[in-house]
């Protein structure tokens, strides 16, 4: 299988509208910022400094690079350059650059090899600075060398992330066809995880530190590691991911198409987290299937985790983040004693600038900038707009400008002018109803196809409706869905703020840690499935927990759910009794992203 689809770079497509908003609100927040004050950027060992040598630097740069080149920020362009001038130049004359001794090689863990692979690689597609390019050619060759005299081998991460280094092997041979890649290819599918032996230990997941079967942003990860590694080994695509996918979302899923997560999978309940960094890798993984394969499904489950998972773990100025988040989550509040978590520790539910592992400090800003670059794709003289967001995308050739306040509305257009004639594409979602192009209703495909003229401008509006929907959950519980958004009961909270200072950094206003604590019942269940939509207006917030884009309301009446035994602030899993306590009530559901505090899986009464 050769790919699919190529996705355009930060070069051409620049973000508009309410993407833009939310990027410009991670700028200004914690990804954009992290090097002023967090010691293990501002000080890492990447550029000679006392901080962390391992993946912490790297982490950042691969969010933190294409969020400076999509706003074309020139303060965040000019660190970036300052980091990577630092960090090129001290690389060993060898190809080694982690910031390790020569002696420590031999026990470094090489995921961090691996990982600033992909920054240098996504460094180079943004700056088309012809030095990222070499040192990730000495970089790769080194590797090689080591792996191939045995000098060193994978183990822990390397080992379960191994095909992260195939996103710059693949590139790189493109561009050289030299059989040292191919055969650096081999070596690291040889010693890597076979994800395969995996499978018994996510249908019976233990809660094992060290146990890298189940670490849930491994397997976000995992996801496409057949698609990024099949041609180059010569394997024929058995399509592994829909496997995988399939087995996890029966034992793991939740409401927003994440799998749940406190470090290691922890089943169906909705009282269960999900880590941060799990969102952004299987988000990334999506991206990859859908360019890989270009099967949609993997477009459509994308849409779910970027409009509700993502937003929802980040706080509205996106200065502080959760390491976990719970479909049910009634109040985020440090706990008296063990904490729900299967290994996750009791403030990992906070909202904080590193509320547990520091993972997820500096991984998440991947999230929204990665997302932006995968909106257009081409393929032998067809573009396709992969997800029809506000943007705009321009090469010698032709501009696209897409107007859009999609997923909170369901109508967008876009004005294409265009020097040569091309093929354009439009992907249409599988929930849209009564469509129309131009006005004019059209029979429901997946795909709108459009002939664009040489030295003409076109503009082509597409209208379509979704239905409100009920999804059946675990314990039976319900979700409700709105096109790719899911709908939540909100509970009102109180901000606490806490500032301290620990492992050399402040936490001060406004990267301190919060506690929210829920202060508005909770205890709904559903009197029936009749529900109302109510558009509202995109806020300079777009998912706003204080003035949400678009509400449901739904008929409610309150029951005895009570809480989950020994916790104070966790609702049980099942409600104890579905019968009502009190007189039927309209209730406003908030987008998932929006409700901070929310309950996502609701019971339906029992008269």
């Amino acid at each position: 299988m050769k790919n699919k689809w190529q996705y355009y770079t930060t070069k051409e497509i620049k973000p508009l509208g309410w993407l833009k908003k939310q990027l410009e609100i991670q700028a200004n927040g914690l990804c954009g910022n992290l090097d002023k004050f967090w010691v293990d950027v501002q000080e890492s060992a990447w550029i000679g400094g006392r901080g962390e040598n391992w993946e912490r630097m790297p982490y950042w740069l691969d969010g933190f690079i294409p969020l400076a080149y999509l706003l074309e920020n020139d303060d965040m362009i000019a660190r970036v350059k300052k980091y990577m001038d630092i960090i090129l130049s001290r690389q060993d004359s060898d190809g080694w650059i982690c910031p390790c001794s020569k002696e420590s090689i031999p026990t470094y863990d090489t995921w961090a090899t691996q990982l600033f692979s992909k920054v240098l690689l996504v460094y180079y597609q943004c700056s088309k600075d012809e030095r990222a390019l070499n040192a990730l050619y000495k970089m790769l060759k080194n590797y090689y060398t080591l792996l191939h005299s045995k000098k060193i081998k994978l183990f822990n991460w390397a080992k379960f992330r191994y095909f992260e280094t195939f996103f710059a092997i693949n590139f790189l041979y493109e561009l050289k066809k030299e059989e040292w890649l191919v055969e650096l290819a081999k070596i690291l599918n040889e010693q890597g995880a076979d994800f395969d032996n995996s499978i018994p230990f996510w249908k019976k997941p233990i809660n094992v530190g060290s146990l890298f079967e189940n670490h849930i942003v491994g397997i976000a990860m995992m996801l496409k590691q057949e698609a990024v590694c099949h041609d180059i080994l010569g394997q024929e695509y058995e399509n592994k991911a829909e496997y995988y996918h399939t087995i996890l979302k029966h034992y793991h899923g939740t409401p927003v198409g994440l799998f749940t997560g406190d470090e290691h999978l922890s089943g169906l309940s909705p009282i269960k987290g999900t880590e941060l960094c799990a969102v952004v890798e299987q988000m990334f993984s999506y991206e990859t299937l859908f360019s890989l394969t270009g099967e949609n499904k993997w477009l459509e489950r994308l849409e779910m985790l970027a409009f509700n998972a993502l937003p929802a773990t980040l706080s509205d100025d996106m200065w502080t983040h959760q390491y976990v988040q719970m479909s049910n989550q009634i109040s985020c509040e440090k706990f008296k004693g063990n904490p729900i978590f299967g290994t996750n520790g009791r403030e990992a539910h906070l909202f904080g600038l590193q509320p547990h592992y520091p993972c997820c400090t500096v991984d998440h800003g991947q999230g929204w900038p990665k997302l932006t670059t995968s909106l257009f794709a081409y393929d032998k003289g067809v573009i396709l707009n992969t997800i029809p967001l506000p943007s705009f995308l321009k090469t010698k050739d032709f501009e696209i400008e897409v107007t859009s306040n999609y997923p909170f509305e369901m109508n967008w257009s876009y004005t294409i002018t265009a020097k040569k004639a091309f093929t354009f594409k439009t992907r249409i979602p599988r929930f849209a109803k009564n469509l129309k192009i131009n006005g004019e209703s059209k029979v429901y495909n997946e795909e709108l196809s459009f002939e664009i003229k040489e030295n003409q401008t076109q503009r082509i509006f597409i209208e379509c409706d979704t239905e409100i929907t009920v999804i059946d959950r675990p314990y039976q519980l319900k979700s409700i869905q709105y096109g790719s958004l899911v709908f939540a009961l909100p509970i009102e909270y109180e901000e606490v703020m806490h500032e301290y200072t620990s492992g050399g950094c402040e936490r001060k206003f406004p990267y301190c840690d919060y506690e929210y604590i829920g202060k508005s019942p909770w205890n709904y269940a559903l009197s029936d499935f009749k529900f109302t939509l109510h558009k509202k207006s995109i806020s300079d917030i777009p998912f706003s927990s204080k003035h949400p884009p678009l509400t449901i309301t739904a008929k409610m009446k309150k029951i005895p759910w009570g809480l989950e035994p020994g916790f104070e602030a966790v609702c049980a899993k099942i409600p104890q009794s579905r019968m009502p306590i009190s007189e039927e009530e309209e209730k406003e559901l908030y987008p998932y992203g929006s409700a901070k505090l929310r309950i996502t899986e609701l019971p339906l009464i029992e008269e």
